[in-house]
């Protein structure tokens, strides 16, 4: 029987969005090759669905993984992968330098007996000293949320290998456009599909790339918890992703001109932007990074935070908005929004202040971005 969408072998240039929730079986015998996994196949929408696996299989071929898993949201990646491969006893290391809501996930975990170490990632050349035998994952991100710190994935991964720890390095700052993690050797890496990949603003979802084995065990997670992503906000991916090598080459070249204006204006201090030369991980950023270095960067506006919601209210064309990653420009307090649930000591451990601003660079023209800021500094 032809299929009814391709009647004479003419597709269409979309993925359709296929809504079932279940699907009538020709056979038993095709049921049970499908739930065996003999062939591919479709039974229920919190197992697996056709549009969504269409978006799976471009984000593991962006990622250079064997397969990939997309699930509701960039934290319910992270979630799965967390209790997919921890349990009661084990330890897991996790840095400061990493988004906040990683810090409400711990106390769950530890609430199921998991033991977890905060380090910062300036101290990532000495994380060997905080590996136990009961040790069994190392999360990271390179560049890290809000301040763009870098960590050597090539070096984390040689003593995550000697330890036998598995390593899991989000991937969201840097996109596969710029970054390729398992190339470096993590085992894993994850993603908020939220942000570039998705890029519009308009969609929530999370991904994690890795080795076939592992998709498994994640599948079987994700279904039990019932994280799978919805048919409709899976087909608004795919198409961000149709555009994404062209909106993360603009916002590279936007963020690499802003860094550069930054850099000089002296009501700027600490200004972290690994396409920045100055940049204290500029050097192992060029070596893991390529074809620029991301749309994301972190600075002190002034000396208080009253200077920078000073600057941030007097923008016209940069938004004030959490989110990361989309074609519009968008800033924010880092202390006051993303770290927020974070303890204030917390906050001020790994060098976030009060007037520190995390800056994600769109796609408008350069001038029209740079005249933007250079006017709200003007006070």
């Amino acid at each position: 029987m032809p299929d009814p969408l391709t009647p004479y072998g003419n597709k269409p240039m979309v993925t359709p969005i296929v809504n079932a929730v279940n699907y009538h079986y020709g056979s038993f015998e095709v049921l049970r090759k499908i739930t065996d996994g003999e062939i591919d196949g479709y039974t229920y929408h919190r197992d697996d669905n056709p549009t969504v696996r269409v978006v799976e299989k471009q984000i593991a071929a962006m990622e250079k993984a064997e397969d990939c898993i997309i699930c509701t949201s960039g934290m319910a990646a992270c979630t799965l992968v967390y209790f997919t491969f921890l349990k009661a006893g084990d330890h897991l290391i996790l840095f400061h330098d990493i988004y906040g809501a990683h810090y409400k996930v711990s106390l769950a975990l530890e609430r199921f007996g998991v033991e977890v170490t905060w380090i910062n990632a300036n101290d990532a050349d000495r994380i060997e000293e905080h590996i136990r035998p009961e040790t069994s994952m190392i999360f990271c991100e390179t560049p890290s949320n809000p301040l763009c710190k870098i960590i050597d994935i090539r070096a984390l991964a040689s003593v995550a290998g000697r330890h036998s720890v598995r390593l899991v390095v989000d991937n969201t700052f840097a996109t596969p456009y710029h970054q390729h993690p398992l190339d470096l050797g993590a085992d894993l890496v994850v993603h908020s599909a939220t942000k570039a990949l998705g890029g519009h603003n308009d969609l929530m979802a999370g991904a994690i790339a890795g080795n076939k084995d592992d998709y498994d065990k994640l599948w079987f997670s994700r279904q039990a918890f019932g994280m799978t992503l919805d048919a409709y906000s899976a087909s608004l991916l795919e198409r961000g992703l149709k555009t994404f090598p062209l909106r993360a080459e603009r916002m590279a070249e936007n963020a690499q001109a802003i860094a550069g204006f930054l850099a000089k204006h002296p009501k700027i201090e600490n200004l972290r932007y690994p396409g920045w030369t100055d940049d204290q991980g500029h050097a192992v950023a060029a070596s893991q990074m390529s074809n620029g270095f991301g749309g994301m960067m972190a600075f002190d506006v002034g000396g208080t935070i009253e200077d920078a919601r000073k600057f941030i209210a007097k923008l016209k064309r940069v938004y004030h908005a959490v989110s990361l990653g989309s074609t519009e420009s968008l800033i924010c307090i880092p202390y006051l929004t993303t770290m927020l649930y974070m303890p204030p000591e917390r906050r001020a451990t790994f060098g976030v202040r009060e007037n520190t601003v995390r800056l994600s660079v769109g796609i408008e023209p350069e001038k029209v971005l740079i005249d933007d800021l250079a006017d709200a500094l003007q006070w």
